[in-house]
């Protein structure tokens, strides 16, 4: 079984800073892109940043230039730096990953998401 446990949200000032993370756990064979979305009160979930196996990067336009994402494969877990957060930021942010289990046709894995909260 896959578990992907997040951690990192809060409430914070606009302007501010968090970093969130995202591990994944249990029989993994191999883990591809991973990512994270978000969803805001009345809107639609949407894809906040995403990252290969790689070094390639995908990013919503609304938060270029101020998240980041990363990965540490060592300890299959992905980072998202937030930085000059807005108020607009506030949001459920919830990790995916691409993952084959060990027995389990490879799949999508979700975390529980955890709740970013910018406000003064």
């Amino acid at each position: 079984q896959v578990q992907l446990v997040e951690s990192g949200g809060g409430l914070v000032q606009p302007g501010g800073s968090l970093r969130l993370s995202c591990a994944a756990s249990g029989s993994i064979f191999n883990i591809y892109a991973m990512g994270w979305y978000r969803r805001a009160p009345g809107k639609e979930r949407e894809l906040v940043a995403a990252i290969t196996t790689g070094i390639g990067t995908n990013y919503a336009d609304s938060v270029k230039g101020r998240f980041t994402i990363s990965r540490d494969n060592a300890k299959n877990t992905v980072y998202l730096q937030m930085n000059s957060l807005k108020p607009e930021d506030t949001a459920v942010y919830y990790c995916n990953a691409d993952i084959k289990a060990w027995s389990r046709p490879r799949g999508d894995y979700w975390g529980q998401g955890t709740q970013v909260t910018v406000s003064s």
